[in-house]
């Protein structure tokens, strides 16, 4: 039996509008064993511990996402408490969390200082980290370069095999998710063949980002093995191996 796991999904949204019961019972109907939900705020990094502790095949991750960098840069009761929140029960890691310099929601120092306090907790309680990264792998790797001993993903990886290069060298794993389903750019397709076996996460980052030919439909935790089938057919590599070995690496990772 083909056993996946959705690394990185946003089911806890307070928005989300479908059942998030009926799409973990539907999800495990194609295989998918385990989800980590992914918190971006604090109300939702609380909800997906909430979340993850209602279900045993769901886990949490606590974030504050690069865009909301802002909201909490200056709010140190609000940063209290998600740092209390890195103790609840089956948080398995930081994130997401990292520089967006595409949007720049929030400016640039504000990323930085929120991403840097997200670090410090990983280190702490000894967590991986689930890294957002777009447009700004230049002013990222510095900063991560300054920490020993992180572990995590590349979340949503769609770059190209320089940008590859300079994170298999720092032994993190690289998550790819319905976007390479429907990108037009050749060099994100030949970087998604690149990743090596022992490196490759899959995830869907439902609502978002629903892989063809479902577009336009809201993303669920199911399409983790539609963007898995994609894969093993660029990669030349069977569904079963593709499965096996990014459920033995988020396993790994996470600690599942």
């Amino acid at each position: 039996m083909i056993e996946l796991i959705d690394t990185h999904c946003h089911l806890q949204f307070a928005d989300y509008p479908l059942d998030p019961e009926q799409t973990l019972v539907d999800a495990q109907k194609d295989g998918v064993v385990a989800v980590i939900a992914v918190g971006c705020t604090l109300e939702d990094s609380k909800e997906a511990v909430k979340f993850a502790a209602k279900y045993d095949n769901v886990w949490a991750a606590i974030g504050l996402h690069p865009h909301e960098a802002k909201v909490y840069v200056h709010n140190h009761k609000a940063l209290q408490e998600f740092h209390e929140l890195a103790k609840a029960p089956k948080v398995v890691a930081i994130g997401e969390t990292g520089l967006d310099f595409y949007y720049n929601h929030s400016d640039r120092d504000q990323q930085e200082q929120m991403l840097r306090f997200q670090l410090d907790m990983a280190v702490e309680h000894n967590l991986p980290v689930i890294f957002h990264v777009r447009e700004a792998f230049d002013e990222f790797w510095p900063i991560f370069d300054q920490y020993s001993g992180l572990t995590g993903v590349i979340h949503s990886f769609s770059s190209n095999i320089a940008d590859l290069e300079q994170i298999l060298s720092r032994e993190l794993y690289v998550g790819l998710n319905g976007i390479m389903t429907f990108t037009k750019r050749s060099e994100q397709l030949e970087a998604a063949k690149c990743v090596p076996l022992d490196k490759l996460l899959l995830e869907t980052d439902a609502p978002f980002l629903t892989p063809a030919p479902f577009r336009g439909k809201m993303g669920e935790s199911k399409y983790v093995r539609v963007t898995g089938e994609f894969l093993s057919k660029l990669r030349g590599e069977t569904l079963e191996t593709l499965a096996n070995a990014t459920t033995a690496n988020a396993r790994k990772l996470f600690k599942l």
